[in-house]
């Protein structure tokens, strides 16, 4: 396992984090992020919920403690991101501000490299 320094959560991402981990049964849930091909854009941004940190999985850490992890490829696509969590009118969400991105789409849940 590898901590990843280049990837980092934005204070309200974390706040969120700790809030569902914290309503969850599960205390040691995790944030996995990844990506794939599709979307209008290219790639798509994947969130979903793991219960323990794999193998060959990278870590996203703060100065706490992993609060998610990501594969390598979809590492490549992201380093240097910062994960999000955005509560707009249309709603809430986990959100990519991906510096590797060279365009996206209106919604902001694909983008292009």
């Amino acid at each position: 396992m590898s901590v990843i320094a280049e990837m980092t959560f934005s204070k309200s991402a974390i706040a969120q984090l700790e809030k569902l981990i914290a309503a969850s049964d599960d205390k040691n849930m995790i944030l996995r992020v990844s990506v794939s091909g599709g979307g209008c854009s290219g790639f798509q941004y994947h969130f979903d919920f793991a219960k323990k940190v794999e193998k060959d999985d990278l870590e996203i850490q703060t100065s706490k403690k992993t609060l998610g992890v990501i594969d390598e490829t979809s590492y490549e696509l992201l380093k240097g991101s910062e994960i999000d969590y955005v509560n707009e009118l249309g709603g809430s969400y986990f959100k990519i501000n991906n510096p590797n991105a060279s365009g996206t789409c209106g919604c902001g849940s694909s983008f292009a490299v």
